[in-house]
């Protein structure tokens, strides 16, 4: 599976996404991290590097942090870090990383 990644800043830019996939039912994936966990910060670069040049028909996975966007992690129920979130027809398929 290649992921395309993109970084997202702000709450209303995850909440468009989150409507043009209900609305397309496309499959996309959000990925929760926060910028002061060790193991987080080490999965973003892992992530960067796998990922650097996404295949055209790539899913995207959307990277939320926890500092930029906190009501996000209410929408899914992220209460443990770093969470996968993957979105599909009518499903919606939560992992969490524990390290």
């Amino acid at each position: 599976m290649s992921y395309k990644l993109i970084k997202l800043n702000k709450e209303n830019e995850l909440n468009r996404e989150l409507r043009k996939q209900k609305k397309d039912k496309s499959e996309m994936a959000i990925l929760f991290v926060s910028p002061w966990n060790k193991y987080c910060i080490a999965l973003q670069e892992r992530l960067e590097k796998r990922f650097s040049n996404p295949h055209p028909n790539a899913i995207p996975l959307y990277i939320v942090d926890s500092y930029n966007m906190p009501h996000s992690f209410v929408i899914f129920n992220s209460s443990v870090l770093p969470q996968l979130v993957t979105l599909r027809k009518n499903k919606v398929l939560s992992e969490d990383y524990l390290p």
